[in-house]
C-alpha cells in the first residue's frame, strides 16, 4: 500500500476532528491505531491474515 493511503487511513479514521490535550494522547491514538492496523486487521492481499500473522508464518517458513 503507497504511504499516503496508509497516512489518509489513520487521519481519517482515528485523527480526523480530533482534539488532543496533550502531544502524549495524539500519540497513543497513533500508537493504538498501529497496533490494529498490524496486529489485528486482516489484509486481503495477505491472504486474510494480519500483516504480523503474515509475517510470523513467512519466518517460519
Amino acid at each position: 500500500m503507497p504511504h499516503g493511503t496508509l497516512l489518509g487511513r489513520l487521519k481519517v479514521g482515528r485523527l480526523y476532528g480530533g482534539k488532543f490535550g496533550t502531544r502524549r494522547q495524539a500519540m497513543d491514538e497513533v500508537i493504538d491505531w498501529m497496533m490494529l492496523y498490524n496486529h489485528r486487521r486482516i489484509h486481503l492481499t495477505l491472504g486474510y491474515v494480519s500483516p504480523m500473522q503474515y509475517e510470523k508464518s513467512w519466518h517460519a517458513a
